[in-house]
């Protein structure tokens, strides 16, 4: 093989346009600007979403709702998922590890859905009032 040689695959590159080339070319004349007018000349630009002074419409539209700029940084982490790890004392770092929340998380919280049958002892993750109740009463603790 040599570097000379290689070429593109068939079809991967598609050749440009060839405007003002006589009017058999379908591009002649005009190039396909139509006539007059501010995109007809060079240099003819707006910004994206101008509509020539009126009123745009992501302007005219009544703007709702909220987006969270934390949500994607704090996860919750159910009871009956707690269950099935092997190891007792459970910290972020812990389910990180395993894979129940995601590795750019700060925060967690176990909350009550499903029920724990061992003994945990959470460590720096927050704790929901039923998932609490129910770790106690499994036989283990939470330490916030």
């Amino acid at each position: 093989m040599r570097l000379n040689s290689i070429k593109p695959g068939k079809g991967a590159k598609d050749s440009g346009k060839r405007v003002g080339r006589g009017m058999g070319s379908g591009l002649g004349k005009t190039c396909g600007r139509g006539h007059k007018g501010q995109k007809a000349r060079a240099g003819g630009f707006h910004k994206v979403g101008f509509e020539g002074g009126q009123m745009p419409l992501y302007r005219r539209l009544p703007k709702r709702g909220f987006i969270s700029m934390t949500k994607s940084s704090h996860a919750e982490v159910r009871l009956y998922a707690l269950n099935a790890l092997p190891i007792e004392e459970i910290d972020l770092l812990a389910l990180k590890q395993a894979g129940l929340v995601g590795q750019d998380i700060l925060s967690a919280k176990v909350i009550l859905s499903g029920e724990i049958t061992r003994k945990v002892i959470l460590k720096g993750v927050a704790a929901s009032k039923g998932a609490k109740a129910a770790i106690l009463a499994a036989g283990g603790s939470v330490a916030e």
